[in-house]
């Protein structure tokens, strides 16, 4: 069952980490961003994720298409709000 708080928690988390990822110019602190949802993710609820990834294998932990993901789950998200 996915509560509206779960919800709630994975877009705030989400939206702040996507926020401060686009704007960085830091290579070092997007990767750090990209650690921390890959193991963010890991840990969220099933069904949560099932939603938002659209059925694309490794949803959020794929580098080469961590900002194209990361902005669809955000967008996802505020669909479910």
């Amino acid at each position: 069952m996915i509560t509206r708080d779960v919800i709630e928690t994975a877009y705030s988390f989400l939206h702040q980490k996507r926020n401060i990822y686009i704007h960085s110019a830091l290579d070092w602190q997007k990767d750090d961003i990209e650690y921390a949802i890959a193991s963010y993710v890991d840990e969220m609820n099933a069904q949560l994720y099932d939603s938002i990834s659209g059925g694309i294998p490794d949803f959020l932990k794929d580098h080469t298409r961590f900002q194209e993901d990361i902005t669809q789950a955000v967008e996802q998200l505020e669909k479910l709000l």
